[in-house]
Formats: structure tokens, sequence, C-alpha cells
């Protein structure tokens, strides 16, 4: 992986740094699907993207059917205003075998096949029955109550394309049309480990200047909420010889290998060296807050993601640019972040001129009017404010100030944190 000329990125201080789009639309441009494709129950297939089209084999109805409990009538016997002879009933998977004629009417139940003759459903509270004859109130227009044949879908119809992934909606849709099976790719292999002498597991005894590793676990839970299958190396110290085996061993056995910590440029930070002499780095530094120290490459055959070492560096630049990134790698048709406007609860002065992501806590008021106001301490450290967060305030570059009732841009993080 090479950039071109003008999108060079070198190590160092004072050099360019890539915007998030410029970044971004490298990672599109270089990453193309990896995941061989699976044959899968539809029970088995939640939340897989798609490898290939889905088309529908049938009509969806697949016939005229009711959708109220009532009567089956036609329409011309209602402008008479006499009374309607019941001759039949028709149920949901047994039909009435007969015809309407005219002054007839057939009982039938919500997904009942219309019986031949009738063009109407009239819904049984509009009805007045006495034995055999039923008398009609009210208007009523032409074809009320009826679901057509294919007016969900039709044979042929393109019904999901490829690179989605399946949600609940999706496997009903599939099962409807008498699909079993469909052709899904497998979950990425992502291998993860963190760098740094300092870090020690939880549950063992720190000494001083000692930490505990958070970031593996942050990002475990975010790849197992992806769906990723998730290879763990665990810590490695901040030794180059140590470092390249790891790093041997993560890329041979994963599409995808995350590190964090040893992207920056102090004396103990190899990470970006050991890629450029062992693989490729496609960029390393990027114009956000935070997560401005990132580098993106390859190691081996596996695609490499090296994330600067502070828990909320690590989330944030999961979120922004790996995401997006294992999208590419699994085929995923791309969408777009969900931004919302939201007012602001609180002032936010913003000195660093970079694009920045704060954490935020978004409410919806009274009116319907969304606001929201940051969760304290924006430190890159303060991963407390990850966990108190339900989206990110999207301050866009620039220095300025903003103030209470002022808009701005939120990113929710539902089902992300």
């Amino acid at each position: 992986m090479a950039l071109r000329p003008e999108e060079s990125v070198i190590c160092g201080q004072g050099k360019r740094q890539l915007s998030l789009t410029e970044a971004l639309a490298i990672i599109r441009r270089e990453l193309q699907p990896c995941a061989d494709r699976q044959r899968l129950s539809l029970t088995a297939a939640l939340g897989r993207v798609l490898a290939k089209p889905v088309h529908a084999t049938l009509d969806v109805p697949g016939h005229d059917n009711s959708a109220m409990d009532g009567y089956a009538v036609r329409h011309a016997d209602l402008q008479t205003g006499q009374p309607l002879r019941v001759i039949g009933s028709a149920f949901a998977g047994r039909m009435f075998s007969g015809t309407v004629a005219p002054g007839q009417c057939v009982r039938i139940m919500t997904g009942a096949v219309v019986p031949d003759g009738a063009d109407t459903v009239v819904m049984q509270e509009q009805v007045r029955r006495e034995g055999d004859l039923v008398w009609v109130d009210g208007q009523h227009v032409p074809g009320s109550y009826i679901r057509r044949r294919g007016e969900d879908l039709r044979a042929g119809d393109l019904v999901l394309p490829a690179g989605h992934r399946l949600g609940p909606a999706d496997l009903g849709l599939l099962a409807s049309l008498g699909i079993a099976e469909v052709d899904v790719r497998r979950p990425l292999r992502v291998a993860i480990l963190s760098t740094g002498d300092e870090l020690r597991l939880p549950g063992e005894t720190l000494a001083p200047g000692q930490i505990y590793d958070s970031n593996r676990y942050t990002l475990h839970g975010m790849l197992q909420r992806y769906g990723a299958e998730v290879l763990d190396f665990g810590v490695v110290p901040d030794q180059p010889e140590r470092l390249h085996q790891a790093l041997r061993q993560a890329s041979a056995a994963a599409d995808v290998v995350i590190t964090s910590g040893g992207v920056s440029v102090g004396e103990a930070d190899y990470i970006t060296g050991l890629l450029a002499e062992h693989g490729s780095i496609g960029f390393w530094r990027l114009h956000t807050r935070p997560g401005r120290p990132l580098a993106f490459g390859r190691m081996g055959s596996a695609v490499f993601f090296g994330l600067p070492g502070n828990p909320v560096s690590v989330m944030v630049t999961f979120y922004q640019i790996v995401m997006p990134a294992l999208e590419c790698l699994e085929g995923k048709t791309p969408t777009p972040r969900l931004q919302l406007r939201a007012r602001l609860e609180r002032p936010i002065v913003k000195r660093d001129p970079r694009l920045e992501f704060q954490r935020g806590v978004m409410t919806v008021s009274s009116d319907g009017t969304i606001t929201v106001r940051p969760t304290g301490n924006q430190s890159s450290g303060v991963l407390r404010s990850m966990s108190e967060a339900n989206c990110f305030i999207v301050l866009p570059e620039g220095a300025y100030e903003l103030q209470p009732q002022d808009w701005v841009n939120i990113e929710p993080l539902v089902g992300f944190n």
C-alpha cells in the first residue's frame, strides 16, 4: 500500500495531517472485501452481510387477502340498501371454494383469500347480522380492506442487495419468500494487542508507575458487538523484537490487526517504525481530536491499525476510522454516520483547530427538541467520559466559542458504547 505523492504523510512533527474525510477516502480506495462466503440458515444469519443479492421467488402476498375480520362482498350490492345473504366462511389457510353472486357475501377472517366474485371487505363492526342475513352500515370504497397479491413484493424484484447487513425484519422478509438459507460473508478475524511496559492485567498487583490495560477490553467489546471474531494477543512490552514477533504472528492469523499504544514519537514508540520496516504505511497522522497519531497500513496480508494509547482515543478512532474499514472488508454497503442537530445546554470553548469529537449526553425535551451537554472532562485519558456518553458532539475544525442554545451536530452512540 503506497500513497500517491500528493497524499504522502511522513512521520514527524510539522508534517501535514490528514482530515478524517481524506483518511476515509484512502481506506475505501485501498480496501476490498476479503471475507470468504458461507451459506447459513436464516436463524444463524442475523447481523451477517449478504454476499450476493436476493431476489423474490414469488409474489408477496401470494393472493388477494383480507386485512380485517368481516365480510367479503360485491361493492355494487352495497348501493342497493338490501341485506346480503351469507353463503359460507373463509379462513386463513382455508379458502371458500365458491363464487360470490349478486346479493351474497362470505364471512371472512384476516389473512383469508378473498373469494371469487367479491371485490371489497367490510369490517364486522359495520355489519348487523340476523341469521344468514347481514345489513351493511356506512359508505365503503371499492377494494377496501383487501391486501392485493404482490403489493409487498413481485416475483423477480430485488429484495436485499449484496452488502446489506441482515436485521430481524430482513430474516422475516426472506422467510416470507420461502428462502431458508442465504449466502453471507464470514466474520472478519481481528487480532488485538496492547503495547507498553507499564500495562498489567486486571487482578494483578500494580507496582509504582504501572496501570491496568483497559484498551483491549473496550476493543474486544466493540469488535464483539460489531460481529467480528476476536483474536487476543495480550499485552506486549515495549521491546522491538517482541513487538515484531507478536505483529508477525497476529498478521498471519487475522484479516485485521489492531494495536493500541506505541504510535506516537516517543523513544519507546516502535509500532510505526516496525510497520514501515516490515509492512507498509498508508497514513500516520490525522487532523482530529482525540486520535492524532493513528497508523494505517499493512502487515503481511493483514490490514493494520495502530491506535493511540489513550483509552478515549482508542474508542473514537475505532468508531470513526476502524469501523468504516471493517465495513469495506466485509463488503458492506457504506452508510454515512447518522448526525442530528441539538441545542447546547452548556458553553464550549474550542481552542484546538482540529476536528473534535467531544463526548456528550443528549436528551429530548418536552417539545421534541434534542439538547446535549458535554460529559465533563474531555481529556482523552478519561474513559468515564465514554461510559457516561450517549453521543459524540461533532465540532468542526477551527477555534471558537459556543454558547448555550447554540446548535451543534451530534452522532448518537446507541448500541455502540
